[in-house]
């Protein structure tokens, strides 16, 4: 990842919420409200995933459309493109390579975006969910 280009940006950045944002709070409550339990933001794995399933191995990432460059919303600034550039595809290969480290230790792998409904992503939660425990 590039060195921040000035301490206001290296400061804006830093408060910048890093868990609990409102749709992965909305996607949570659309999950529990569908009576599936899980753990939020698990230390000792890779990417420490937003939402846990253990029973069936899956983890959840609710991924913003900026920070993790969308293919339908994500944008990048027009100033310092460059600095923007790197510093957002550094995000794009840390998803590649924590998907990779937690695939190969045996967990299944969702990502939601931030613009889909929290209904939309947890239709597709809980069918890899139900899917994962129905095949244990």
């Amino acid at each position: 990842m590039p060195a921040p280009i000035s301490d206001a940006v290296s400061a804006a950045m830093s408060r910048m919420p890093r868990v609990d944002s409102a749709p992965e709070v909305a996607l949570r409550r659309e999950l529990h409200r569908r009576g599936l339990r899980f753990r939020k933001h698990m230390r000792g794995l890779a990417g420490r995933p937003d939402i846990v399933f253990t029973r069936a191995r899956l983890v959840v990432f609710c991924d913003g459309c900026f920070w993790h460059r969308c293919p339908v919303h994500g944008t990048a600034p027009k100033n310092n493109a460059g600095w923007w550039e790197a510093k957002l595809q550094a995000n794009v290969e840390r998803d590649r390579r924590q998907t990779a480290q937690l695939e190969a230790a045996g967990w299944t792998v969702l990502r939601v975006w931030e613009h889909e409904s929290a209904a939309a992503g947890a239709d597709r939660v809980a069918a890899a969910y139900h899917a994962l425990v129905s095949a244990a």
